[in-house]
């Protein structure tokens, strides 16, 4: 019987294609990794345009939209002198003013006293600024007509000074009484024909007076453009002359030093509370910028019901006032 061996050697042609097909998987491979590269890349840019876009959406809009919003048109600064003891005043004037809207217009309600004095004072009026940030302490002995008003003006400048800020910082400064309603809307409306360079506004004195060159401008709120705070800082004439009646003696810095072309009087939008009847007072009326004399609670609650000041209370489950 004839029996048929196998060779032990490989076979050439199996070899071959073993080769060939070991070279073309490699290059497969390498295609394969090189076009997932190039995907991977274009998705990795993707993402990182998703992220910054994303990011811009969320970081950069508000900065574009601060850009692009209109700054106010009229800047005041309504400073109302108190003294450091008168919480409840400060808290209850914070309602006031703080429930008013003045649309296009920036109107900053400072309290404004000298030093503190006591323990107490230096932690409750701290807590309010903590709060608030509505105060400015002087840095002079509370008095009423030893110099209060002269530091209060010529201090403004100092205080306000901010490079990066509007210029000036406020168009218009007002000294304020603590028993006087302004309506500060109304106060706005007023100011926005009127110029803002040496100007000074408020409620003539005496009483029957309408002629704003003569005289002064009462003590319940008298208002001036910021050029006027800035010569107040560096003049002499009101530096030589700070004692005495200080809405007098402000006055007399204003003629001696030919201050003040343009005069406002802002008569009879401005007046005292109706009783007791005096000259000085007028009826409550729409046309009102600024009452005065609200020396006790039930004048303040005449005078808020009148102005309807609780008309835009919104409707809530949560409390019922008939």
């Amino acid at each position: 019987m004839k029996t048929t061996m196998k060779s032990d050697r490989p076979n050439p042609l199996a070899r071959l294609s073993f080769t060939l097909s070991s070279f073309f998987f490699v290059v497969f491979l390498y295609i394969w990794f090189s076009i997932n590269e190039v995907q991977f890349a274009a998705l990795r840019k993707l993402g990182q345009s998703a992220v910054s876009n994303f990011q811009y959406q969320t970081v950069e809009k508000p900065l574009v939209e601060k850009a692009t919003a209109s700054p106010p048109d009229i800047r005041v600064l309504l400073g109302i002198l108190t003294l450091p003891d008168q919480y409840q005043r400060r808290h209850f004037l914070r309602l006031i003013y703080g429930t008013q809207s003045t649309l296009g217009a920036q109107v900053d309600v400072k309290f404004v006293f000298c030093n503190l004095t006591k323990e107490d004072q230096r932690v409750l009026v701290a807590l309010e600024i903590m709060r608030y940030n509505d105060i400015i302490i002087l840095n002079c002995k509370e008095n009423m007509n030893k110099g209060k008003t002269y530091t209060y003006f010529s201090s403004l400048p100092e205080i306000f000074d901010d490079p990066e800020g509007p210029n000036p910082p406020y168009h218009y400064v007002m000294k304020g009484d603590d028993d006087a309603y302004f309506r500060l809307a109304n106060l706005v409306e007023s100011l926005r024909p009127l110029p803002r360079e040496d100007l000074y506004y408020g409620y003539v004195i005496p009483c029957p007076s309408m002629d704003p060159f003569k005289n002064y401008m009462s003590g319940m709120g008298y208002l001036i453009s910021w050029d006027i705070v800035e010569w107040i800082r560096t003049s002499e004439i009101p530096r030589n002359h700070t004692e005495g009646p200080e809405d007098k003696v402000f006055g007399d810095w204003i003629r001696e030093g030919h201050r003040a072309k343009n005069r406002y009087n802002a008569k009879w939008s401005m007046y005292n509370y109706p009783t007791p009847p005096t000259q000085c007072t007028h009826e409550l009326w729409p046309d009102t910028i600024a009452v005065h004399l609200l020396k006790d609670q039930e004048k303040w609650i005449k005078t808020l019901k009148y102005f309807n000041v609780t008309n835009d209370l919104p409707p809530s489950k949560l409390y019922h006032i008939p």
